[in-house]
């Protein structure tokens, strides 16, 4: 079957487009994208005036708890949520139950998301077994399985020498290390960021060299191993610094940022809210404005949203003992354009090479762009459209959010993977069309 979407505002910043084109979808792959083209027998999708048609948005970082954490989130609730946020692939983390660490799991996981037939899903899997920081995993079996990257993200690779043949390791297959980046050392038992906020609530820091100091640390040894190393979730401005510096001495270090992160500060969890705590934590408005300065001059390479469901019992705790994280995948696209479009901080081109085409690049998936015989996973979004977030109205099945209320605009029109329409917006004008 073929499908014509007609007049849309297509941006692509690979392929260099950012204008009025028609797309033509030929089964799941684009035939053509060219002005004017004949419909023929094409169904014609009439794309409304100042929607935006990008290469389908890729979130390298999510949590989608299946297989073991089934209360959270499972694979079909994260992708449902992946797909209304706009997000045709995610690629997730291994800190499930069990721990991705063997290509069984990883197979498990990319059957279930086949089932579900939603947004793609490239696993990444674990740096050491059980993710405990002792025995490595067999990169190679993990590679040859489906996965994309390795990490022990919710934990650092304590080990420097660990890290060191980490690197080593998945270089052979081109497949970068993620690191969360933290000395546990210092961040001991804290649960927000260490300055005033904190010292006034009474609540335990984490300081911001926690971060940094890992960060130098394993950008060091990418320098040493020539292995590529992503700083996960950057939140303060000391670990950008050593990204940049990292850059200048042409070590392949990449980095991202979460909407969350150049969003909110430490003064959000004044209420002790519990949707408000993370790790990294919201740290200080110097270091909000820096993620904005590193998203605006090219040093960060990706916004991921580090989407981490969590049931409301869990979050019903005191803020101590509540578990970290907050969904994200359907409230990035109004975010990034509160705080990074309105304000003229970026353009449209810059923002889908951070949500779509560098996360292929470093990931080195299909996606990113829009190729004439290429995949047709397409977002639609309406950059316009007016959007309150409604937690108990999120697809996860998780809603811990501290966003709920949120009056913001943009929002994903509709999404296509493959060729296929998997989610259309019934709350934005004009999406109808998609059906």
């Amino acid at each position: 079957m073929k499908t014509l979407l007609k007049g849309g505002h297509v941006i692509d910043p690979v392929a260099g487009r950012d204008g009025v084109f028609d797309v033509l979808i030929d089964g799941d792959r684009i035939a053509k994208i060219a002005k004017d083209i004949p419909a023929g027998d094409a169904r014609v999708i009439e794309v409304p005036q100042g929607f935006l048609v990008t290469p389908g948005l890729i979130d390298m970082h999510v949590h989608l708890r299946e297989p073991g954490q089934e209360h959270k989130e499972t694979i079909a609730t994260g992708l449902a949520s992946a797909v209304a946020g706009g997000f045709t692939a995610v690629a997730c983390m291994p800190n499930t139950s069990p721990v991705n660490d063997q290509a069984g799991i990883t197979q498990f996981m990319l059957k279930r998301a086949a089932e579900v037939g939603l947004a793609r899903v490239y696993p990444i899997g674990a740096v050491s077994m059980g993710s405990n920081g002792e025995q490595i995993t067999e990169i190679g079996d993990l590679h040859n399985a489906g996965c994309v990257a390795i990490t022990d993200d919710g934990r650092p690779v304590g080990s420097a020498l660990l890290m060191r043949r980490a690197l080593e390791y998945a270089s052979m297959f081109k497949m970068p290390v993620i690191e969360h980046c933290e000395d546990p050392s210092l961040k001991g038992d804290g649960v927000a960021h260490e300055g005033a906020v904190a010292s006034m609530l009474g609540l335990k820091g984490i300081p911001s060299c926690a971060e940094s100091i890992m960060a130098e640390r394993d950008i060091s040894i990418a320098e040493l191993t020539g292995g590529h190393v992503h700083i996960a979730h950057m939140s303060v401005r000391e670990t950008l610094r050593a990204v940049r510096t990292g850059k200048e001495r042409g070590i392949k270090v990449t980095c991202e940022v979460a909407p969350h992160h150049f969003t909110l500060t430490d003064d959000a969890i004044r209420g002790y809210d519990t949707n408000t705590k993370m790790n990294p934590p919201l740290r200080s408005e110097a270091d909000r404005l820096a993620m904005i300065e590193g998203l605006r001059d090219g040093s960060i390479d990706v916004i991921a949203t580090d989407h981490a469901p969590h049931h409301a019992d869990e979050k019903a705790l005191e803020f101590d003992k509540a578990p970290f994280g907050i969904v994200g995948l359907e409230t990035a696209i109004p975010l990034c354009v509160k705080q990074l479009i309105e304000p003229g901080v970026i353009l449209w081109p810059r923002l889908i090479e951070l949500l779509s085409a560098t996360p292929a690049k470093i990931l080195n998936i299909p996606g990113g762009t829009l190729t004439e015989g290429g995949v047709a996973d397409i977002t639609v979004i309406a950059p316009t459209a007016p959007v309150t977030i409604r937690a108990a109205a999120l697809k996860s099945k998780s809603k811990n959010t501290p966003f709920d209320g949120w009056d913001m605009r943009g929002a994903a029109a509709a999404t296509i993977v493959g060729g296929k329409t998997v989610f259309v917006n019934n709350a934005v004008a004009g999406a109808e069309r998609f059906r």
